[in-house]
């Protein structure tokens, strides 16, 4: 990935049209590369998580371009790359594995990082897993735990326990979640390593056990949505 990271970076410092036009060949270089290990990375998440199976790259792939249209950020392009595996694609509204390559910068995560779990749920679905936080509290703070390195996000949450839910009850703060994910910083040597395929693999197979809980309730929301 040394040669992806290189690219970002330059591209950070020079986020215009002109800049990407006249290094498009070098683009698209990164993109059949990073294409490459992310056909290498479904293959083997679907070896222990057989619901992502069939995806294709671009199932869990996304264009470098912004929208900015409703940005008041007018720089045309991304400078970070990932994927995310999840159930049916990116766009399905499960929960997936979801890898983030971003030189350290200002720019959205500002790092590299893994992250397992599902980000801006719809209300439906939220709802669905606070009733699953509720229900099933100690086997979702197990999942957490069996995925040693991996942090809870807490940054997106509500003040209070939201309205029909218990606010005394002892998973509070999670229920005042939003977003129900759980990352960890990749730092560029590691990224660059040989071994980022399998040590990729080997941490997100950690968080195989949380994203099976967390799409059991997304899946019951749209059973009920149906």
């Amino acid at each position: 990935m040394k040669e992806v990271l290189d690219f970002l970076r330059r591209l950070h410092d020079n986020n215009d049209r002109e800049w990407f036009d006249a290094h498009r060949g070098e683009w698209l270089e990164v993109k059949a590369r990073f294409a490459a290990f992310t056909e290498r990375l479904v293959a083997g998440i679907a070896d222990f998580d057989p619901t992502i199976r069939g995806l294709r790259v671009q199932d869990c792939t996304y264009r470098i371009a912004r929208d900015t249209r409703f940005s008041a950020d007018k720089r045309p392009y991304k400078s970070h790359i990932g994927a995310f595996v999840a159930p049916r694609g990116k766009k399905s509204g499960f929960a997936g594995y979801y890898l983030h390559l971003e030189p350290a910068g200002d720019s959205l995560l500002g790092r590299s990082l893994l992250a397992s779990g599902i980000y801006c749920p719809e209300p439906a679905v939220l709802r669905s897993l606070r009733e699953e936080v509720l229900d099933h509290g100690d086997e979702l703070l197990q999942a957490i735990a069996a995925a040693p390195g991996f942090s809870l996000a807490t940054t997106n949450r509500l003040k209070r326990v939201p309205t029909g839910f218990p606010a005394d009850s002892e998973y509070a703060e999670l229920l005042k979640l939003k977003d129900f994910y759980i990352e960890k910083p990749i730092d560029d040597r590691s990224l660059e390593a040989d071994a980022l395929l399998d040590y990729t693999l080997e941490e997100f197979r950690r968080t195989q056990p949380f994203i099976a809980q967390l799409n059991r309730a997304v899946e019951y929301a749209y059973e009920e949505m149906r």
